[in-house]
């Protein structure tokens, strides 16, 4: 094993010093070059959509269904959308001129930030290892790609993906466990991308800070849902349990918890348990269940005793509960009367358990969020449109969505990313590309030069002529 790794590490190191050497080179590419690889990469994954769903339901038993919807459909709408829009992204951005410069030009040049690291999680495998290496490409970087040991059917077939597109002095994909990714973490990066935890996102920006590389961290959290006294439980009620059972609940934007007024409480788990029934049945028939397990027995076990602790406590399970251990299944889980002191209010849960917490006063729900670090999003449900503006001055989240949840995340025309423990940077679209560049500002002084009136020795009218510039900034 030990010889095994230090060849890894070997490795690694020989295609960085490419990735180093080549990164000079790799600038100059064309608008036109750079679409052409995301072309060919489209078409890759097209070409291996069958089998993306199968190495993704090895690693975690998700249904074919939900790999296309939320793997490869948010793949194909980054690319298309990059195309549509690197020449324009990619030109330099002029800028206007203060009058004490005139004739001088003010431009920015948007410049790859050189070689980049992405380190990728386990829950959307597929999808969170090929949407920055989308916008790193499409900026002009030299990647090199870590996704998680946790899915090792998906992480070999990115390796063939990457393989069939591009050369490792452009991409390489790296897998193996923590000490592969500490290695990595050693080297000098220009700029590192990751999604993951909070706790672990620590650790990379700190090793980030030894090279003074730049970040993007993707990170999660927990995310609140708010129910107004004027909301569509009905709709609310699906759109939640919806979001929360996709993926089995491992979703960084999924709804972790909830608050709704007293008077409703009863009302909601009436209807969330309709949906849940009416998206999964009574979830016997396991085998040909098209519901995401839980991704090992690791995990399984942390959820598994988040609930149990928060019911020694007095939580009462109000639907679901139910556990399969061969299969690390965890049924659609609805808790009540649950205990804010309890371990599932204060560590991400990423499995299909809901808390419910009723309210009487909505301040009280602001003090509680306040009092958590900011979330990753947050989710409102009402029709009162001067309740939603009250809860949106008094909360603060890297992102909200109203009147459903995680859409906002499938809109490439909207910045994603967390606020503080949730994330530092945003990706998608247009902020995905700019989380991989540069702006290089640049002056070009024209015929005259009016900052040479202020060159020394002083004149006895320079005091004058520096407030005549003041005012005509």
């Amino acid at each position: 094993m030990e010889e095994k790794l230090q060849g890894q590490i070997d490795e690694i190191s020989r295609i960085f010093k490419l990735q180093q050497e080549y990164k000079h080179q790799l600038r100059q590419a064309t608008a036109k070059e750079r679409k052409d690889k995301l072309k060919r990469l489209m078409a890759v994954i097209l070409e291996n959509s069958e089998a993306i769903g199968e190495a993704i339901y090895k690693d975690f038993r998700k249904p074919y269904e939900e790999v296309l919807v939320t793997e490869i459909v948010p793949l194909i709408s980054s690319i298309k959308h990059s195309l549509k829009n690197l020449n324009n992204w990619m030109k330099p951005k002029r800028v206007r001129t203060p009058f004490s410069h005139i004739t001088s030009k003010s431009f920015i040049r948007r410049e790859p930030k050189g070689v980049s690291l992405i380190l990728s999680p386990w829950n959307f495998p597929f999808q969170l290892a090929i949407d920055p290496l989308i916008y790193a490409v499409a900026a002009g970087n030299c990647v090199i790609l870590k996704p998680s040991e946790f899915s090792p059917n998906t992480t070999d077939l990115i390796k063939n993906i990457v393989a069939q597109v591009f050369q490792d002095h452009e991409v390489a994909v790296f897998d193996g466990d923590y000490r592969i990714a500490e290695k990595l973490l050693e080297l000098p990066f220009d700029n590192i991308f990751f999604t993951g935890s909070p706790a672990v996102g620590r650790k990379v920006m700190a090793a980030a800070a030894k090279n003074l590389a730049t970040v993007t961290l993707e990170l999660g959290g927990k995310s609140p849902v708010i129910i107004d006294s004027s909301a569509d439980l009905e709709k609310a009620a699906e759109r939640i349990v919806w979001g929360k059972t996709m993926n089995g609940g491992q979703i960084c934007v999924a709804p972790d918890y909830l608050f709704i007024p007293k008077d409703k409480e009863e009302e909601f788990i009436q209807l969330a348990k309709k949906y849940i029934n009416k998206f999964y049945g009574d979830m016997k028939a396991k085998e040909g269940l098209k519901y995401s397990s839980i991704i090992n027995s690791r995990h399984f076990e942390r959820i598994k005793g988040l609930i149990e602790e928060a019911v020694s406590k007095g939580a009462i399970i109000a639907s679901g509960g139910n556990f399969d251990e061969a299969l690390n299944l965890i049924t659609p889980t609805l808790l009540t009367k649950v205990p804010l002191d309890s371990e599932i209010m204060e560590e991400e849960i990423f499995g299909p358990v809901l808390p419910i917490i009723p309210y009487e006063d909505i301040k009280e729900v602001y003090a509680y969020i306040k009092s958590k670090p900011k979330p990753l999003a947050l989710y409102i449900f009402g029709k009162d449109k001067r309740a939603i503006n009250e809860i949106l001055s008094n909360t603060e989240s890297g992102d909200v969505c109203i009147n459903n949840v995680i859409l906002h995340v499938s809109n490439v025309n909207l910045p994603f990313g967390g606020f503080n423990n949730s994330g530092i940077g945003k990706t998608h679209g247009y902020h995905g590309f700019m989380a991989f560049t540069h702006e290089r500002s640049v002056l070009k002084q024209g015929s005259i030069n009016t900052a040479s009136l202020l060159y020394p020795p002083f004149k006895p009218n320079t005091n004058k002529l520096v407030k005549i510039l003041m005012k005509l900034l």
